[in-house]
């Protein structure tokens, strides 16, 4: 953990987000959700003590993804600068993108009788994707295309001078089905994106790398899988536009890259992998030690959110209990240093079991204070849980998400 500093008396902005907490009614939970089911007393806490509602971070006419989720929640209408998601992740990585240029988002994916079954190749780690990366750069690499490598199996692909007019599937939204009707379409440069697909598979299938994952009992990287592309896209800094510092706290590039382009610190926290494994506690601690330097920091956690494309309801409410204890927890353990702080909780979107991908109800969000001023609320006379039934019956709704982030600023001056 970074060495602490001075306390610090300015007021001070935490946001927690459990990626892709939110979910359905499960029959297997009778009828609860995984927030109402899991055991977490410290977001209830938030919820009993502060401003429990419900907020909508998925405009109509976009699609419901991590990018534009947490664009909104940032403060930034999607509607006015989303490009698409691999741009964002391009700036994550230090690509740089030319006006004419296109990134497209790289998956490692894992295909097996034409269907998609595992979107993440095992979850395959960077420094096992690093080689496959190198391969497919010295063999599809050229001055028009190029390969770069990311975190995990998410990657970069830049056509540059190239063409972002099609519809490509996100490979998360397919996992178990046939892959067919999914494969780039629309528009004139679909065919070439769609031949660097196929082109992959042939250099792969029986590839000594594969061989050596397939010995070791490993799901073997069969395709690259090219979506959510877009252009660099042109957003005022996070200073200029609320006039406060700020850092993030993420083990994806996705979130970093959207820092780096809003001009947010990146911290970077040892143990932090983006999946059930990461450095809880890490995360808490360290952003802590950001408000040292900083007005606001973003604490995002992208292990529920994983769980929910697998499909994996155990791991869900284990992700969802660990975040609670080791991150909510940690942060109202230790925020006495800080005369003045607000908290704000709430995932981007749902990931719902029965789903295994995103949709675009409103989700749950608690801030605390409720006041803002550092003066904690009367506990609520109803016991209530930090969820989505009780959120929707709370009363209060932010049907703009952008908007949500002025209220959590100027809400305290």
């Amino acid at each position: 953990m970074p060495p602490a500093t001075e306390k610090i008396d300015q007021p001070k902005y935490i946001i927690l987000l459990g990626d892709g907490m939110g979910d359905y009614p499960i029959p297997e939970l009778e009828g609860q959700t995984v927030l109402e089911f899991a055991n977490t007393p410290n977001m209830d806490f938030v919820a009993q003590h502060g401003l429990l509602g419900q907020v909508r971070t998925i405009p109509e006419s976009l699609p419901p993804g991590s990018d534009v989720a947490n664009l909104s929640i940032l403060g930034y209408d999607p509607r006015l600068y989303y490009t698409g998601r691999a741009p964002l992740e391009a700036a994550s990585i230090g690509v740089d993108l030319a006006p004419s240029d296109v990134a497209f988002r790289c998956n490692l994916v894992t295909l097996e009788d034409g269907k998609m079954k595992d979107f993440s190749a095992g979850h395959i780690s960077t420094e096992e994707a690093r080689p496959f990366i190198q391969e497919l750069e010295a063999h599809l690499g050229s001055r028009e295309f190029q390969f770069f490598c990311g975190t995990s199996y998410r990657h970069l692909m830049v056509w540059r001078e190239g063409q972002d007019k099609m519809f490509c599937t996100p490979p998360h939204d397919i996992s178990g089905q046939p892959v067919a009707p999914h494969l780039p379409s629309g528009g004139e440069g679909a065919g070439r994106v769609l031949d660097l697909m196929l082109r992959s598979q042939a250099l792969l299938k029986d590839h000594p790398l594969n061989q050596q994952r397939q010995a070791a009992g490993k799901p073997p990287v069969s395709s690259i899988w090219l979506w959510g592309q877009g252009r660099r896209p042109q957003l005022p800094s996070f200073q200029e536009k609320y006039e406060k510092s700020g850092a993030m706290i993420s083990a994806v590039d996705l979130l970093k890259g959207i820092g780096r382009i809003l001009g947010l610190d990146i911290i970077q926290v040892p143990g932090a992998t983006g999946y059930l494994d990461t450095n809880y506690v890490g995360k808490a601690d360290y952003a802590l030690a950001a408000l040292q330097e900083h007005d606001l920091v973003y604490v995002h956690v992208e292990a529920p959110d994983e769980a929910g494309h697998n499909g994996d309801l155990k791991a869900k409410i284990q992700a969802v209990e660990d975040f609670d204890r080791l991150v909510v927890g940690t942060i109202l353990n230790k925020i006495s240093k800080f005369p003045s702080v607000r908290i704000m909780i709430l995932p981007d979107h749902l990931t719902p079991i029965s789903a295994q991908t995103h949709t675009r109800e409103p989700v749950p969000v608690a801030i605390f204070p409720r006041n803002g001023k550092g003066e904690a609320d009367k506990v609520t006379k109803k016991k209530r849980k930090f969820s989505e039934r009780e959120a929707q019956g709370s009363g209060v709704f932010f049907p703009e998400g952008h908007k949500l982030m002025e209220f959590f600023l100027r809400r305290s001056e």
